[in-house]
């Protein structure tokens, strides 16, 4: 169940061709036309295989109503006294199989055959639950798989759009939620099949029973219409809620330490309530919907077969025996008939997830960043960024002017500025996370528009003002579970020497687990200079070509910035090193110092040179961190 980039792009065009056909307000949709879209979109994803589902479906139905029929032999023969009497010619054509079988007469060989009869039933119905579990399992790996591959290729824009709770509850509720309703929808196409089996073998027996049972329950079915609409946009609420629900729970957790520790977690805890209390009250709707459903269910089943029999009876004078027969295929049919209304429910409250899942499909897709077909080798020549401006947002102006500046390879340069200089935005283009707006950045004299981003990506190391720690050992958060620490040497003396290289390795050998040490989410076992130094240790294990410091020391005492400064100093030559710093003591020993002031450079040279213009901003700065 392969579902390749052209399959998805033809459904999702298709998806959107649906939309416009059918109207925007999917709420509504009629119920045949509800039908074929939804399963054109189960098709998309599972193939032709769904079809062997209610193949085994309608061989299960087939061989219950036969053995049921069986039934009708017994019973006009033990009426009859042997098998030669009086026959209707439902029960003639019966005993006709029977004797072509060689039991016809035997009562206790026709019993011991309608055993065998349900225990292949039985099979048939485990042939298909188990058929469903694989396919629902094929839909957990296809789906989630997919939709995490589109989320680590999206646009940058994109990312910076949405909340964190959004694309957890996407990728763990909402999926969830989607194959869910792929079970409702294969359990209601399930019942329409049985129903129609049911009624079918029952109008053989008795077709004008048949008839009257068909025509009410399609009339109760009708009534019924108004209930799935209605389960329906409950549905498509509670999948909206759900992603403000986990914003607010991601939000709270994340930032626990510093929200209780100042006593302001009530904000949050109102939102979360608030959402609980929706989610709360859809359901509980939802509940009154099913148990009315569930409620009615037996009873107007029971109902409508009592005033078709009495009907049949006292004014068409129908033989009993067939209509005993049929009654129990009608029982069962009714059953279903009346099941298919709370499966359609069922469906109809998990369609919100569908209708999500199919949507950020389409807009990730949309929104997938674009890469170019040049694989850039190891950086040989540098980095240039030429007339580059960019802006955020057009309104807004823009945030970077007019950028023309060099980063030769190999040499260490420096940016300073005020908080919002726009240095941060500058790293994020030269690792082209961002496009410019006007102009264009060179990588080794390539366009940054042709560059396979994964090539250039793949030789630059980050480490950024706010820590990126993992859950995991401390060997892996160096590594990044590129080898395995215990048992290759290779990995070990490579993660030990990165760990000294960033004046880590003392406190991570006074562990009491040493590197296999769990740190816990995001670190929280560290101090905050042990996760800065964890966090350089891990770049220096990929040996890049190009290491981008964003403020890498800030988070350290005097002694460990030392270090760090002195490990940084020591990479001078022989890799290309790019830093942003606050405290221009750091930036000392670096080649070349740009200095940036609202979106433009407005100074650069060397440390010597800057210190020596006059009312220079970089010499003012200087002297402002001296005081």
């Amino acid at each position: 169940m392969n579902v390749n980039k052209a399959i998805i792009k033809y459904f999702l065009l298709k998806m959107l061709k649906s939309k416009k056909r059918i109207g925007t307000d999917t709420a509504n949709l009629p119920v045949f036309t509800g039908i074929r879209y939804y399963f054109s979109i189960f098709k998309e994803f599972i193939g032709r295989r769904m079809y062997l589902v209610f193949v085994l479906t309608a061989l299960a139905a087939l061989a219950e109503s036969f053995g049921i029929a069986l039934i009708l032999p017994l019973i006009e023969v033990a009426d009859a006294g042997d098998v030669d009497g009086e026959m209707s010619s439902a029960t003639a054509v019966l005993m006709s199989v029977l004797n072509t079988i060689g039991i016809g007469n035997s009562l206790v060989a026709i019993l011991l055959f309608i055993g065998a009869v349900f225990i292949g039933k039985g099979l048939l119905k485990f042939s298909e639950g188990a058929y469903l579990s694989y396919l629902k399992s094929q839909l957990m790996i296809e789906i989630k798989g997919k939709m995490f591959d589109k989320y680590s290729t999206m646009d940058y824009s994109y990312y910076s759009e949405k909340n964190t709770g959004h694309f957890v509850n996407i990728i763990n509720g909402q999926i969830s939620n989607f194959i869910k309703s792929f079970e409702s929808f294969k359990q209601f196409l399930t019942m329409i099949i049985m129903t129609v089996v049911y009624f079918s073998v029952a109008m053989i027996l008795a077709w004008n029973f048949a008839l009257m049972a068909v025509v009410l329950g399609a009339v109760l079915l009708y009534l019924f219409r108004w209930l799935n609409n209605y389960v329906r946009r409950l549905s498509i609420k509670t999948a909206e809620e759900t992603t403000t629900l986990n914003k607010f729970l991601v939000q709270s957790i994340q930032s626990f330490k510093y929200l209780a520790s100042t006593a302001q977690m009530n904000f949050l805890k109102k939102g979360v309530i608030q959402s609980i209390k929706k989610l709360a009250n859809y359901q509980l709707k939802r509940g009154i919907a099913n148990a009315f459903t569930n409620g009615i269910k037996e009873p107007v089943s029971v109902l409508f077969l009592l005033l078709v029999i009495i009907l049949q009876v006292t004014l068409f004078d129908s033989p009993i025996a067939p209509i005993f027969v049929a009654l129990l295929l009608f029982h069962r049919g009714m059953q279903q008939l009346v099941g298919i209304q709370s499966k359609w429910q069922a469906t109809m409250y998990d369609i919100g997830s569908l209708e999500m899942v199919i949507d950020e499909f389409e807009n990730v897709d949309e929104r997938q960043e674009p890469t170019g077909s040049t694989k850039i080798p190891a950086l040989s020549k540098g980095i240039d960024f030429r007339d580059v401006s960019f802006a955020y947002n057009k309104d807004d102006g823009d945030v970077l002017k007019d950028i023309d500046l060099q980063i030769p390879v190999n040499r260490t340069v420096a940016f300073v500025g005020e908080s919002g200089a726009g240095k941060s935005t500058l790293i994020d283009m030269m690792t082209l996370m961002l496009r410019p707006r006007k102009g264009e950045i060179y990588i080794d004299d390539v366009p940054g528009g042709e560059i396979n981003r994964e090539s250039w990506r793949s030789q630059i190391g980050y480490v950024s003002q706010e820590t990126v720690v993992f859950d995991d050992t401390i060997a892996n958060n160096i590594n990044l579970w590129k080898g395995d620490y215990s048992n290759d040497p290779d990995v070990r003396n490579r993660v030990r020497e990165a760990a000294e290289k960033a004046y880590a390795l003392k406190f991570i050998e006074e562990m009491p687990e040493g590197f296999n040490t769990i740190v816990g989410d995001r670190g929280i076992r560290l101090s905050g200079g042990q996760r800065q130094r964890l966090f350089i240790a891990r770049e220096l294990y990929k040996q890049p070509n190009l290491l981008i410091l964003d403020e890498a020391t800030s988070a350290l005492d005097s002694d460990s910035e030392n270090y760090i400064q002195q490990s940084i100093d020591n990479l001078k030559g022989s890799m290309t090193v790019m830093i942003i710093a606050h405290r221009l003591s750091t930036i000392k020993n670096a080649d070349y110092i740009y200095v940036m002031d609202h979106g433009k450079i407005i100074e650069h040279g060397s440390y010597e040179d800057l210190t020596m213009v006059t009312n220079g901003r970089f010499k003012e700065m200087i002297e402002l961190q001296s005081l």
